[in-house]
């Protein structure tokens, strides 16, 4: 009974709206004529459909995860924003993410985790202490989460820029001793090799273009790569732009340095083996081989024990 009085309501309301519109609302002549001048108003206008060819996701999600982020970003601690740009320069760029966005996504994760876990318990039917522990176990992953991704594309990061270093520096300094200037070394660097580390260099020269010092843009490279190594070449062609010496002999001497580092550091790991392979021999091949040696003399001595019974 009560269905049918809310189905009568619903179909009473809805006559009344739609006798309503009928009478008050312009005749099809008028809304015909609106529609023609609004052709005619964008007749000819390709911004329109540019921007209609965007995505859906660049014509409404950026732009409101954008305002979202700004709006957060204006209650982030100044500390924890410049830990995540200085963590995002180290990464070189997270997913296209800003900073502000990376804390879009840091404070999402944070509170949807909990959020859901709270909703599965509650449907679930879960004592409220056991809830509890897991609404904190989620949050802790929500929060830990991006930390951790981050941290794990910055180690990479800076082992493929320590692993590209003596190349990167071999062909500079062939391109110095060939008559070229850094700036230009720098744009045949980028030209020639691909990488994490020509990434950076390419920065440094397009930041040297547009005006900002050699040793600035330099000094800024080392510290946002963190790579001891990098960070040493840093200073010594800061030190030679400083005090005037050829910087062909500063990259060759670097180059030579950094490729017996590398012999060093291969010699390093190949002493290490034998360390490291000595846990599985004891715990998987020593066994296997007592068992092989030992187990047959054993079961003899059964035997003979046995028999002298």
């Amino acid at each position: 009974m009560l269905m049918l009085i809310s189905l009568a309501a619903f179909c009473t309301v809805f006559a009344v709206c739609y006798l309503l519109l009928s009478a008050y609302a312009p005749v099809q002549a008028q809304i015909a004529i609106r529609l023609k001048a609004l052709d005619a108003m964008t007749v000819g206008r390709s911004d329109i459909d540019e921007e209609l060819a965007k995505p859906f996701s660049q014509r409404i999600i950026s732009p409101l995860t954008g305002s979202l982020a700004a709006s957060l970003g204006r209650f982030t601690p100044a500390a924890v924003r410049r830990m995540a740009e200085e963590k995002l320069a180290a990464a070189g760029g997270f997913g296209g993410l800003s900073t502000d966005g990376l804390l879009l996504v840091w404070g999402a994760l944070a509170i949807a985790l909990p959020a859901a876990t709270a909703a599965v318990g509650l449907l679930a039917g879960l004592p409220a202490n056991k809830t509890g522990q897991m609404i904190i176990a989620a949050f802790a992953v929500g929060a830990i989460l991006p930390l951790l991704l981050l941290n794990r594309r910055i180690a990479a990061r800076k082992a493929s820029i320590q692993d590209d270093l003596p190349d990167v520096l071999d062909l500079l300094t062939v391109s110095v001793e060939a008559g070229l200037g850094f700036d230009g070394a720098l744009a045949k660097l980028a030209d020639k090799m691909k990488g994490s580390l020509v990434d950076e260099f390419t920065r440094v020269l397009q930041e040297i273009r547009v005006g900002v010092p050699r040793r600035e843009a330099l000094h800024a490279m080392g510290m946002r790569c963190d790579v001891p190594d990098l960070s040493l070449f840093t200073t010594a062609l800061v030190q030679a732009d400083q005090l005037g010496v050829s910087i062909g002999n500063v990259l060759r001497v670097q180059a030579a340095s950094m490729r017996e580092k590398r012999r060093q550091q291969a010699q390093e790991k190949a002493m290490k083996a034998p360390v490291k392979m000595l846990l599985p021999l004891v715990i998987c091949i020593f066994p296997t081989i007592f068992v092989i040696l030992l187990g047959p003399a054993l079961i003899q001595i059964m035997t003979n024990l046995g028999t002298g019974k």
